[in-house]
């Protein structure tokens, strides 16, 4: 950040009186605003689509930067005066046109090293209508051995799913879905280590 949002002058990075780390402060006296910086909340969902016993998951292949080309859940940012269960759906909508019944969360990731906090609920496919939409390249259906392990753009998208899959054995033995939080700290490029 370079200038204030306020008056237009000049930023600077101090510890403000009775805060406890930097922060963007306007230098001109009258104005002095403090700009708080918060994390990015992304949503998504894991919808599944079961029949027969064989459970699949929608995953989205990536039209857009970064990943370009790498398998994700369909997941996005956050708008404003939205709820967290409808802005997994919209981005549920927006990038796999697809119509889901959403369940409970399930998992809480925070991803402090690029300030952003990632939530996925579970989710039921309502019909197999779906297509990509502007950010997808394609969206396709996966069972738990089809998922393109080495191509997923995210280690949240990974994680999610590998707590998704332990949690049907607990399924298969009279269990129940969990509500998992964890902290993601490796970097998205598996060719990148962490820092």
């Amino acid at each position: 950040m370079k200038f204030c949002s306020e008056c237009a002058s000049p930023v600077s990075l101090s510890i403000p009186a009775g805060d406890n780390r930097p922060r963007y402060v306007c230098t001109n006296a009258s104005c002095a605003t403090i700009h708080y910086q918060n994390p990015k909340m992304v949503l998504g969902s894991i919808p599944v689509w079961e029949r027969g016993g064989e459970l699949q998951v929608l995953l989205c292949k990536r039209a857009i930067e970064p990943r370009y080309g790498y398998w994700t859940l369909p997941a996005g940012f956050m708008e404003n005066n939205e709820t967290t269960s409808q802005a997994a759906i919209r981005e549920t909508q927006e990038e796999a046109g697809a119509n889901i019944k959403l369940g409970k969360l399930f998992t809480l990731l925070n991803v402090a090293h690029v300030h952003q906090v990632h939530m996925f609920y579970l989710a039921e496919l309502i019909d197999l209508d779906f297509a990509p939409g502007e950010e997808s390249l394609e969206v396709q259906l996966f069972t738990e051995t089809e998922i393109p392990w080495d191509e997923l753009a995210f280690p949240t998208i990974r994680t999610t799913l590998e707590l998704f899959f332990a949690d049907r054995v607990k399924i298969r033995e009279g269990g129940s879905y969990g509500f998992h939080t964890q902290d993601i700290n490796r970097n998205m490029r598996s060719d990148i280590e962490p820092a």
